[in-house]
């Protein structure tokens, strides 16, 4: 049953990074930064991969994964709509924050001895080392909007 709860939390987190990076998306188009959009787009797809997985992983286990965010989602929305009226560099850096929280949570749930090894390959294998992609990616985009 822990297994559940930690693949769900995941998920949820993904769940909220799709939204976020769906927002940031609409508003660089809004504002013609399509620079940082085709940088993003692929971030974003690869989350949008990540909760397909996820929730695979929990129907695999029989259980229904969640629809929402949650919490963390609700919240997010919040900041990135705070931080597209305070502009791009700003948006950038609550993205980099969300996949920064994103990979503690992987490399927590890793810690999980109950962590079944097909979960565990997955994270190690692909949704861990997307993240740290993203975070650099997002670390070449804040030192060009510096």
């Amino acid at each position: 049953m822990h297994n559940i709860e930690t693949i769900d939390k995941l998920l949820k987190d993904e769940l909220a990074a799709t939204e976020t990076y769906k927002q940031a998306l609409d508003k660089l188009r809004e504002d013609a930064a399509l620079g940082e959009s085709e940088y993003l787009m692929p971030i974003y797809e690869a989350h949008k991969d990540a909760v397909s997985s996820l929730q695979a992983q929990i129907r695999q286990l029989g259980k229904t994964p969640s629809e929402g965010s949650g919490a963390w989602g609700t919240w997010v929305e919040i900041l990135q709509g705070g931080a597209n009226m305070l502009g791009k560099k700003v948006a950038l850096k609550v993205l980099q924050e969300g996949e920064k929280n994103g990979a503690e949570d992987y490399e927590k749930a890793l810690k999980d001895t109950e962590l079944s090894s097909n979960i565990r390959s997955l994270i190690e294998t692909k949704l861990l080392p997307a993240q740290q992609a993203h975070i650099r990616t997002l670390d070449r985009l804040l030192d060009a909007a510096a």
